[in-house]
Formats: C-alpha cells, sequence, structure tokens
C-alpha cells in the first residue's frame, strides 16, 4: 500500500472516530430541553458527557493536524474555501466548552438558562455543519487551475449539502437519545429511550435518501456495502430503543454513523476535494501529499503514539462507565458536572 493511501485511510479513521464519539456528546447538547424537567436532571445529562466530551475532541485535532501534515495541498484549499463555516465551527466548540464551565459558576436560574442555550445553539450548530462541510466536500467545489476555492459561502448551501447537514443533526440527536438512555436511571432514562424511539424513524428516512443519494451520485460498487451496513445498523437501533435495550441501540447508532463517514470518504478516494469546475483541477491523495520522507517520519510517531491515545480514551471510559441519576446530583448551583459517587452496579443505581 502506497503512504499515501495510508494517510488518506487512517484520516478517515480519525474522522469517522471523531464524529462517532462526539456525535452523541453533540446529540446530548441538542437533546437538553426535551430530555431534562429542570436544574438537576439537566446536571445529569451533563454529567454524562462531562467527562469524555473534551477528550472526544482530541481526535478533531489529530484529524486536522494529519490533514496538514500528510496533505497541506488539501489542509490549504479547505481552510481557505472554507473558512466561514470552520470559523464558525471554532465559534461554536468555543461557546461550548466555555458554557459547561461557566453555567454553574453563578447562582442565577437565568445564567444557567443562558449558558444551557449556548450548549443547545453550539451543539446544534456543529452537528449542522459537519454535515454541510463533508456533503460539500465529496460533491466537489469550485477550484480552479491553482487550487484555489472560487466559490461563496452560498455555494455550500445547495440542496444536497443541505441535506448532509440535517442529516447530521438527526443521526447525532438520536445517538445522544441512546447514549443517555444507556448512562442515566429513572426518569431521565425512560425520558430519553422514548425520545430516541420517536427519532428513529425520521432518521432512518433522512439517513437513507442522503445514502443513497451519495451511493448514486458518487460511490463506487463496494459502497454499497457500506449503505447496507448503516441502514441495518439504524433499523437494528430503532428497533432497540422501542424495547428500551439501550445498549444495543447505542451500538447501533455508533456503527451507523461510522459507516455512513466511511461512505463519504470511500466516495472521495483517490480525490481528497474535488473540483467542480473541472475534474483536472481537482486535488488528490498524489497531487496534494507531503513528500514521502514527510510521511515516513509521521507514520512512525503515528505507531507509537496513537495506541498510547486509544488506551488512555478506553480507560476513561471505563472509569467513568456507571448510571447517573439524580440522586447523585449534590444540591446547590456548584460546577455541572459535581456528583456524589456514582454506583458500581446497576443494581446498586436501582436501589
Amino acid at each position: 500500500m502506497e503512504l499515501v493511501t495510508f494517510w488518506f485511510i487512517l484520516i478517515s479513521v480519525l474522522w469517522i472516530v471523531y464524529l462517532t464519539l462526539e456525535g452523541f456528546d453533540f446529540g446530548v447538547g441538542m437533546l437538553l430541553p426535551f430530555v431534562s424537567r429542570d436544574d438537576t436532571e439537566r446536571r445529569v445529562l451533563i454529567n454524562t458527557i462531562a467527562p469524555v466530551w473534551d477528550g472526544n475532541e482530541v481526535w478533531l485535532i489529530t484529524a486536522g493536524v494529519g490533514i496538514f501534515a500528510a496533505f497541506p495541498e488539501w489542509y490549504a484549499t479547505l481552510f481557505s474555501g472554507f473558512y466561514l463555516p470552520l470559523f464558525l465551527v471554532i465559534v461554536a466548540l468555543i461557546i461550548r466548552g466555555v458554557s459547561f464551565e461557566y453555567r454553574g459558576t453563578i447562582e442565577s436560574a437565568r445564567w444557567r438558562r443562558f449558558w444551557d442555550g449556548m450548549i443547545i445553539a453550539g451543539s446544534t450548530l456543529l452537528a449542522l455543519l459537519w454535515g454541510v462541510a463533508f456533503a460539500n466536500i465529496v460533491a466537489g467545489v469550485p477550484i480552479d487551475a491553482d487550487k484555489h476555492f472560487t466559490g461563496t459561502l452560498f455555494t455550500l448551501l445547495n440542496p444536497y449539502g443541505l441535506l448532509g447537514g440535517v442529516t447530521t443533526v438527526l443521526l447525532f440527536a438520536f445517538h445522544g437519545a441512546l447514549w443517555l438512555g444507556l448512562r442515566t436511571t429513572g426518569e431521565v432514562r425512560t425520558r430519553s429511550i422514548a425520545i430516541g424511539a420517536k427519532l428513529a424513524l425520521p432518521t432512518i428516512v433522512v439517513a437513507a435518501v442522503f445514502a443513497v443519494w451519495t451511493q448514486l451520485a458518487h460511490g463506487k460498487p463496494w459502497t454499497w456495502a457500506l449503505v447496507v451496513i448503516a441502514a441495518a445498523a439504524l433499523i437494528t437501533a430503532g428497533y432497540a430503543a422501542l424495547k428500551q435495550k439501550e445498549g444495543i441501540g447505542f451500538a447501533g447508532t455508533a456503527v451507523a454513523v461510522a459507516a455512513a463517514v466511511a461512505l463519504l470518504f470511500g466516495s472521495l478516494f483517490p480525490d481528497v476535494m474535488p473540483s467542480s469546475t473541472d475534474a483536472a483541477f481537482s486535488l488528490t491523495v498524489h497531487n496534494a501529499s507531503s513528500t514521502h520522507y514527510t510521511l515516513v517520519v509521521m507514520s512512525v510517531v503515528t505507531c507509537i503514539m496513537l495506541p498510547v491515545v486509544i488506551a488512555y480514551q478506553s480507560w476513561s471510559y471505563w472509569v467513568f462507565r456507571h448510571r447517573i441519576g439524580v440522586s447523585h446530583i449534590p444540591p446547590g448551583h456548584g460546577l455541572p458536572w459535581a456528583t456524589k459517587k456514582a454506583p458500581r452496579t446497576t443494581q446498586e443505581a436501582a436501589s
């Protein structure tokens, strides 16, 4: 396998991991007003992602650095052409992160409502923007012979791109609902699974339309398998939500997100940024890559460091695997992630 192909696959995997992990905490943020009934329940929801959301964003940084180092031409064209959407992504990431930290610093209902609104807005905007961005990358954007983006923001707001955004919003909300069902107890858990069951059908329908459109317009024969996997996983997740089997449901949405992202990258290869102006102007894994020596050094470093990152994050998820309920939230406003000791078993949580 060529190193450029290896790095394209590796970057694809990094994005798959990022969107699968960050997808459910986007979903939690979007569902904040629909699942919780009071501040204590909102703190329960935030506590389910508090130990992991910032760790999930490490994969975004890693994917961005990977593109910058392995495919600098791709990085340059992408960040110049998608400047405003990516600027909005950064703003939304900052607002969302600050909101988690600030919401509990003042004993004021209005203060907390404001920052909760920022969590909801930031999560929804991020879910929408990632879908719009990746759909446009796969479909192709105006790029001239000098590898410069020649379109505008409105170029990205096309039917296919917007459908991609709606798909990711619904998919991440469904993913987040089942995560909450998996990580909470009592009425919050029941409410979360019920919302997941309601989201199942619209998510399946919209995602199916987007996946088939992607496959017919940009896919390859082998990527039909990814369409089938994503569809089967979403149907399984929907059925599991109806039966209140949130573990199976969450696994289903995780597989669906991973398969959908793999479909996008599989449809893209060997291009990294197709040109809708002229196919000859497209950026590919070959004309956008770094030198062979750079890719060799990067590969060695990655083989050493990536297992460490995976091991640490896996340990983090294992440590914070226990369910959380309203009984674990101490009185007072406090920090949103302040909790009493979580139960070590499901039986303890139910007692």
